[in-house]
């Protein structure tokens, strides 16, 4: 009797122990109509990257532009970021004290409207300061600037180390600005909203960044009036840098090409235009909407 009994409980134990399995599997389980188990899917819930994140090689060495349009103009941006991104966002910066991409879904609501404040206290990695009269265009003419991810006027983010960089006079105030006065422009005259994303290309362990990625896409429209994927190149005319360390040194002026020794001796005259007027000489006729 005591064995029969015996049999009965370690049969009894064997199914609670099936069943208790059969029970976890099927809470793991994604159960199709057949009340099979199957593997769960994998569902998109995550943002997009930018080339510069997620396709650094595809980003080609300056070679005499001031910028190159890539994936045809259009934005890595995909539903999950339509659908998800508020607000501003702004990476941590990395073990070398650089920063990482920013992006924001931008609206007119978020213009600033009080004072500037000073950013002198911010040195981005890279920051080898010089002065180069008669190369650079500004006075006194300081080669570098504390240059904006998003820019100041869109969002009012100003002494924010992780939405500066070192960045080339020329760049901050010609080349880049070119971009950030086409989604000003559709700011100040809409109340819609632009998903936004500027990402800093530092290459290897470099502390100077070679340029910047910068994606607009007016987002009720789905990108007909402002869409833009461009990268814009961290230079000077006339001056060569290093990339490592962020020093510098000016070019001689009988080895510089024709074109930077035009542009410098226009340099003055074209950022007055480009910050007045939005209209950059250095610039091609270039269709802002993706429709």
């Amino acid at each position: 009797m005591k064995k029969s009994n015996t049999i009965v409980i370690i049969i009894a134990l064997l199914s609670a122990l099936c069943i208790a399995g059969a029970i976890v599997l099927f809470a793991l389980g994604d159960h199709g109509d057949n009340g099979t188990v199957t593997k769960p899917e994998q569902e998109n819930t995550r943002g997009s990257l930018s080339l510069v994140c997620s396709d650094p090689g595809s980003i080609p060495d300056h070679s005499g532009e001031d910028y190159i349009i890539l994936n045809d103009g259009i934005p890595c941006f995909n539903e999950w970021d339509m659908d998800n991104i508020t607000g501003e966002h702004y990476s941590e910066l990395d073990t070398l004290g650089r920063c990482g991409a920013a992006y924001a879904m931008l609206d007119r609501s978020m213009m600033p409207t009080g004072e500037r404040e000073d950013i002198g206290h911010i040195k981005p990695t890279g920051w080898v300061q010089n002065k180069y009269e008669g190369i650079v265009d500004s006075e006194p003419p300081y080669l570098y600037n504390r240059s904006h991810l998003i820019a100041y006027a869109f969002t009012g983010q100003n002494a924010n180390e992780r939405n500066l960089i070192t960045g080339t006079r020329y760049m901050n105030a010609v080349t880049q600005l070119y971009w950030e006065k086409q989604v000003m422009r559709y700011l100040d005259h809409s109340d819609n909203h632009v998903l936004y994303r500027v990402t800093p290309y530092f290459k290897g362990n470099e502390l100077l960044a070679r340029g910047v990625e910068m994606e607009a896409y007016s987002v009720e429209d789905k990108g007909a009036t402002l869409c833009f994927h461009v990268y814009v190149y961290n230079i000077q005319p006339g001056i060569v840098l290093d990339y490592r360390t962020g020093e510098n040194r000016a070019e001689s002026m009988t080895g510089m090409s024709s074109r930077d020794a035009l542009v410098i001796r226009k340099s003055r005259r074209t950022t007055e235009k480009c910050i007045i007027t939005g209209k950059c000489e250095f610039h091609a006729t270039y269709d802002t909407g993706c429709g």
